[in-house]
């Protein structure tokens, strides 16, 4: 006879399973990949809002608060901080002199997409009439003459100065980054030779011969200084190129071993990471994106010109490295993202808007950097780790906060209880 008073037993684990399995059905896109779909998504939101703006009705807003212009030098930005990010969010070695490498990959394109050197003719898949003199070669081309030249440059600058460490270090990247855009601004004459054309710069390049996006369709031709849309699909693929190889790098045996350095240098020694050739290697893949970023940069404002390449520009990057979360490429993306855009679109238009409406004539663009020096402080203060931290960067700036207190306690206690004993034995003898 059958007990039916026996206890059925529970199905929790079935339903748990289920909901795991619902979950991960529903959670079509794997979390890895959530990052990089975004970034893909906003930049083909950007291009189609560009696109359609006429019949959007928000050509007037996206001409004043987001220009075309703006978009491509954020990415250019974008682009060289993903570089310093691997130098000092990864490797842990603080550069101040980044700007050295900018200067180079756009004196780069300078001297290979241009009539600079008119005493030659040498022509390899250029965008301009075999006929005209000078050094005239494809843009594809001069990107990797470019990485390669500032890959050299960064070994060599890095090979007497990486035996260096801390603020010794800094100086010595930031000497590297004043002499090299001074040799640039004073290059023309070095000993009867114009290497740079000093301040007089060196314009214009040759245009860019890529595909062509127009109103009625697209097409494959030299671009004009117009066609900021057909430009801002290349500087979207170098970001997403930089990206690629960042998240890439970080996964790897080198990636592990610059954590293990910026972490702890003699710990990492006594493992067998050899720390020189490792250093060597960070400084040397920081300095190729940038001088992608460089030769972007000297397409995107046609021409070389001395004086841009300032230190300012060195401290610009540290500081969206450093409030978008150091060692995290998505954050570092996103502060290079938001402070290019505040500094040459925000702050002017925000001054701009509130010079109308309170009769007022401040100048908000010459307050950029009290700007940026306060919102760097609020974060020293109250978020360390940047916007978007990477999970070893919060759990280590963080570690006072989530320490065990009753270890703590222990802790303490022991030298109290050393203490009490002592002063116990003290009042014996006495």
């Amino acid at each position: 006879m059958t007990d039916h008073s026996a206890p059925v037993p529970p199905r929790t684990g079935r339903r748990r399973v289920f909901g795991h399995a619902h979950r991960a059905r529903v959670r079509r896109i794997p979390e890895r990949l959530g990052w990089p779909v975004g970034f893909a998504l906003a930049a083909l939101a950007l291009f189609l809002l560009h696109y359609y703006a006429s019949l959007l009705g928000l050509k007037g807003f996206l001409d004043v608060w987001l220009p075309r212009v703006s978009l491509n030098e954020a990415l250019v930005y974008v682009i060289c901080a993903l570089g310093l990010n691997i130098v000092v969010g990864y490797a842990g070695l603080l550069d101040l002199g980044f700007v050295a490498f900018w200067a180079l990959g756009g004196y780069t394109a300078a001297w290979l997409m241009s009539a600079f050197f008119h005493q030659v003719n040498v022509h390899i898949g250029g965008s301009v009439p075999t006929t005209t003199p000078g050094i005239h070669v494809n843009f594809w081309l001069v990107l990797l003459v470019g990485a390669a030249l500032c890959f050299v440059a960064g070994v060599l600058i890095g090979a007497p100065t990486l035996r260096l460490r801390s603020d010794y270090l800094a100086l010595v990247t930031l000497g590297f980054g004043e002499i090299i855009p001074q040799v640039f601004r004073n290059g023309d004459d070095i000993f009867g030779f114009n290497l740079s054309n000093g301040d007089q710069s060196i314009t214009p390049l040759d245009p860019v011969r890529s595909i062509a996006i127009e109103a009625n369709g697209v097409s494959y031709r030299n671009l004009g200084p117009f066609d900021l849309l057909s430009k801002y699909l290349i500087f979207v693929g170098l970001a997403a190129l930089v990206i690629f190889i960042s998240l890439r790098l970080r996964d790897g045996k080198l990636g592990r071993a610059w954590l293990a350095i910026r972490e702890d240098e003699v710990a990492a020694s006594a493992m067998g990471v050899p720390l020189m050739r490792t250093k060597l290697a960070a400084y040397g893949i920081g300095a190729v994106a940038g001088g992608l970023g460089g030769v972007a940069y000297a397409t995107h404002v046609n021409g070389a010109f001395a004086g841009t390449f300032r230190f300012q520009i060195s401290i610009t990057l540290l500081a969206m490295v450093v409030l978008g979360g150091m060692g995290n490429v998505w954050g570092v993306t996103i502060g290079a993202l938001v402070l290019a855009w505040i500094n040459s679109t925000g702050l002017p238009q925000f001054g701009n808007a509130f010079n109308r409406q309170f009769g007022t004539d401040i100048n908000f663009p010459g307050y950029s950097f009290l700007l940026f020096g306060g919102a760097l402080v609020l974060m020293m203060l109250f978020r360390r780790e940047g916007i978007l931290p990477e999970a070893r960067t919060r759990l280590v700036l963080r570690e006072e906060e989530t320490a065990d207190p009753a270890a703590d306690a222990g802790e303490a206690g022991e030298p109290d209880g050393w203490a009490a004993a002592g002063a116990g034995k003290a009042g014996e003898r006495s």
